[in-house]
């Protein structure tokens, strides 16, 4: 039964990447207008773990507001890239550049989160994490949320994916039969889905959208300051 189990698991992956290939025409090639410094990093991912990122990051734009951004494991920018004219300036921060990489309108960072010396007090209108608070050692969460909230305006929004637990399953699978990469997956901590909002609360948020998207394995979250 656990051999079923794990053939049913990754029909669900595959089914989902082939039925969302024809409905991502409006975003960006995964490398568009990328800098080229920053390609490197996509280099280190396969073909599903680029249309898994992209899935997210179309989820995640429609509640960006217009105006700063900061993207916490901002990759290789995609995100910042595919808000265009949205983007008044963007930072992004990862631990896996490795070096600075300087666009039109953003720049990105190597450095992990929080960082008090390279982001100011309420300097943007939003700050994203998308597939970044389950990485988070359990008695750091407090302390990274209220740097969010740090950095965000009044009024602010903080957008952030969180898949279900299940998927620590399907990734241990796929990574194993090599259809996945699997980015960081070993960092994940099970996180307790459940956690978000009581977490997020007692810190002065309040939820303004919480919703499932790719058939319930990942959690949608928008808070505002």
């Amino acid at each position: 039964s656990r051999w079923l189990d794990a053939d049913g698991v990754l029909k669900r992956v595959l089914v989902l990447a082939r039925t969302s290939f024809r409905s991502l025409n409006g975003l960006p090639s995964a490398s568009a207008h990328v800098p080229s410094a920053a390609r490197g990093r996509s280099s280190l991912v396969n073909g599903l773990d680029r249309l898994i990122r992209r899935l997210r990051t179309r989820r995640a734009l429609r509640h960006i507001p217009p105006g700063t951004v900061l993207d916490i494991g901002c990759h290789d920018g995609f995100l910042l890239n595919s808000l265009g004219d949205r983007l008044a300036w963007g930072v992004g921060l990862d631990p896996c550049l490795t070096s600075a990489v300087e666009a039109q309108n953003y720049r990105l960072l190597p450095s992990t989160f929080p960082a008090p010396e390279l982001v100011g007090e309420g300097c943007f209108d939003a700050v994203t994490a998308l597939a970044v608070l389950e990485h988070v050692p359990t008695d750091e969460l407090g302390h990274v949320v209220q740097e969010l909230r740090r950095c965000l305006a009044p009024t602010g929004r903080a957008i952030l994916t969180v898949p279900s637990p299940l998927v620590d399953y399907i990734l241990r699978v796929a990574m194993t039969l090599r259809i996945l990469h699997g980015m960081e997956a070993e960092q994940h901590h099970h996180f307790d889905v459940g956690l978000v909002k009581p977490l997020f609360e007692s810190h002065g948020f309040r939820l303004v959208v919480h919703e499932r998207f790719q058939w319930g394995l990942n959690n949608l979250f928008v808070f505002e300051s």
